[in-house]
């Protein structure tokens, strides 16, 4: 609550001392940064793709990392505070993935890597729907690599559809991966508390299934998508 009412509040600062910094063109300015992210998603067909592919697989992500601990120290698992931190470090192994799924991107195509993700998140799900502690385990890592790899995917896909405008494509498509992962997260907690773990599963792959359901109906020779 606090770090919302300090965000808050420093919004409105910069909104005040930005817009009289430099009268009324800087304002003019300040309006076309914050609005042309929205025109270029509405103009690009490749922008919204990937905004739709990681804004899915995103809130799968959330909705399992902010339930997990709770699945961890609830009843059947019942594992201590410091064994649900050690299982968090699962998270860092992935970021070793970036490099490689950028060559694997450059080797095969955003799309192929893409079809492999989403794969590999459903997985993950079935994964996670076991709920042993080593399915759970097995199942938030290859979570974890499938949302890095298809990152990079998508934000390949952005990048090769304009040689202009990439800062600003960029910022599309992170604010509404940020906005899904919240989504995520607030639809993954109600889930467990009313339905419990099974539904947060349920959730995860259901959504992913959607992104997936988009991807094949991609056309084929789209040449920025690449080969499936």
């Amino acid at each position: 609550m606090v770090a919302a009412v300090l965000t808050a509040g420093l919004a409105l600062l910069l909104s005040r001392s930005l817009s009289n910094a430099g009268g009324v063109l800087v304002a003019s300015r300040h309006r076309f940064a914050l609005t042309e992210p929205v025109r270029l998603f509405l103009a690009s067909s490749e922008l919204r793709c990937s905004c739709l592919y990681q804004a899915c697989v995103f809130a799968a992500f959330s909705a399992a990392w902010t339930t997990v601990p709770m699945l961890l120290t609830g009843p059947t698992l019942a594992l201590s505070v410091q064994s649900v931190a050690a299982v968090g470090l699962v998270n860092a192994v992935p970021m070793v993935c970036t490099p490689l799924a950028g060559r694997l991107v450059d080797r095969v195509g955003p799309a192929r890597v893409n079809t492999w993700c989403f794969t590999g998140t459903l997985a993950a799900a079935l994964l996670l729907a076991v709920g042993t502690l080593p399915a759970v385990v097995a199942g938030m890592l290859l979570l974890d690599v499938t949302m890095q790899c298809g990152m990079v995917a998508n934000q390949t896909r952005i990048y090769a559809s304009t040689r202009g405008f990439r800062s600003r494509m960029n910022t599309a498509y992170m604010t509404t991966s940020y906005l899904a992962g919240a989504a995520g997260s607030w639809l993954g907690t109600v889930l467990y508390l009313h339905l419990g773990w099974p539904a947060v599963t349920a959730f995860i792959a259901a959504v992913v299934a959607v992104a997936l359901g988009r991807h094949l109906r991609q056309p084929a020779d789209n040449p920025v998508a690449g080969v499936r």
